[in-house]
């Protein structure tokens, strides 16, 4: 694609990655395909050939509009595209670059910049959003039954304390915002395995990654987050710890990409840069471990119903992280039976903050991804992401769980 950026554009480094961004689209379309929007709504400007004009008109001088606002939002990011592009055109990174820019031009109504200034105040800040939650929980009953899903039951009180760290081998864990309130035993259930793998996982109080704000478009608060989490994983860093293991993998593609969007930083480009060559998605470190010669890790017998579990593989794993089949594998190393998915590849309409801000279209999405699901009949549906757990559990009876979580209870104490 021939690119006529204007000289400030070009005078960035933000520029200057765009445009090699652009450069190496070839107009083929084959994005188009794996669009979600564009299969919901048939709309050009819809999918990301149309919204890569958009982005490159902007960047070439034309003034962005509200339409054009609105054409970048309805874009979930789940990033199927490039998974898809033979030309391995990173969009996400296009769409983020492109959508700082208007929102640095473009003024939202007043009730959108309300929206969107309350979640940025409330979803990162871990005692905020549990206070928040523990409230919704209290009048749950009280909702309409359209809002009552939507807060997330308390799954019960936790018996099993953290296991003490008592291995030679150390891994620190991102413990986020959302997850703890919400399903605390996910990160439980890490530790415990990875404790009966040999392996002490750590936990101190960090806090958002900054995905929240960083799909928002607000770079300085997403800056502003990632800095406070190396700060709070620093000292753990510097005593040695093998890896930075997270079990969101939203809060993963995030982690993975602090040293390129840190790298302009003078004080924490080094740090950035240590914390991605850490990171690892917690299905990496079990998959490794497992299939290390010197491991023989017995599974429980399955007991009754749960068996049949439907695994919905987060964009973020997916198209994000580019980790495919892993968890899957673990699933039916344990004794699982998977039941097939059909388009296992579309987005269930949860990223991040859509489902909040597109509730139409989110909801469509979820409709169509839940049909896929239990078309096989699963006892329960698994799944790798905190917000994906919560959007698909918002809408079935079936149980929705993190697959962590199972593959733990096939341990034997």
């Amino acid at each position: 694609m021939q690119t006529r950026l204007t000289a400030a554009v070009l005078a960035t480094s933000e520029g200057q990655e765009a445009d090699a961004i652009l450069r190496k689209c070839v107009h083929c379309g084959f994005c188009t395909a794996t669009c979600p929007t564009y299969r919901l709504l048939g709309d050009e400007l819809d999918g990301p050939r149309g919204r890569i004009y958009l982005i490159k008109e902007m960047l070439e001088g034309a003034e962005p509009s509200h339409r054009t606002q609105s054409h970048l939002d309805r874009c979930l990011t789940c990033r199927a595209c490039e998974t898809t592009c033979p030309s391995g055109v990173r969009y996400g990174r296009l769409l983020e670059i492109g959508r700082q820019r208007v929102e640095s031009v473009v003024s939202r109504p007043l009730r959108e910049r309300l929206a969107r200034r309350a979640l940025l105040g409330i979803i990162p800040d871990r005692r905020r959003f549990a206070a928040l939650l523990a409230v919704g929980r209290l009048v749950r009953p009280l909702m309409p039954s359209a809002f009552r899903r939507k807060v997330p039951t308390a799954a019960g009180r936790i018996s099993e304390a953290w296991p003490a760290p008592r291995h030679a081998r150390r891994m620190l864990v991102l413990e986020g915002c959302v997850q703890p309130a919400v399903a605390p035993s996910i990160n439980l259930a890490a530790a415990r395995l990875l404790d009966r793998l040999g392996i002490s996982l750590i936990r101190v109080e960090d806090g958002c990654c900054g995905a929240l704000a960083h799909h928002l478009a607000d770079a300085d608060r997403a800056l502003a987050h990632m800095r406070q989490s190396i700060d709070a994983w620093w000292p753990e860093i510097e005593r040695g710890v093998e890896a930075l293991v997270v079990t969101a993998s939203g809060c993963g593609a995030m982690v993975r990409d602090y040293g390129l969007l840190l790298q302009d930083d003078a004080a924490y480009a080094r740090k950035a840069a240590k914390v991605t060559e850490l990171f690892r998605d917690i299905s990496e470190v079990v998959a490794h471990e497992l299939a290390r010669p010197d491991v023989k890790l017995g599974w429980a017998a399955p007991a009754g119903k749960g068996q049949r579990i439907a695994f919905h593989s987060p964009c973020t794993l997916q198209h994000g992280l580019r980790i495919r089949g892993v968890v899957e594998a673990l699933l039916a190393q344990a004794g699982f039976t998977l039941t097939p998915t059909a388009d296992s590849h579309l987005c269930c309409g949860s990223a991040g903050s859509y489902s909040l801000l597109q509730p139409a279209l989110s909801g469509r999405l979820k409709l169509e991804k839940l049909a896929a699901l239990e078309a096989g009949a699963p006892d329960a549906i698994a799944t790798a992401n905190i917000g994906c757990l919560m959007h698909l559990a918002s809408g079935t009876d079936r149980p929705v769980r993190h697959w962590i979580e199972l593959l733990a209870q096939r341990v034997p104490d």
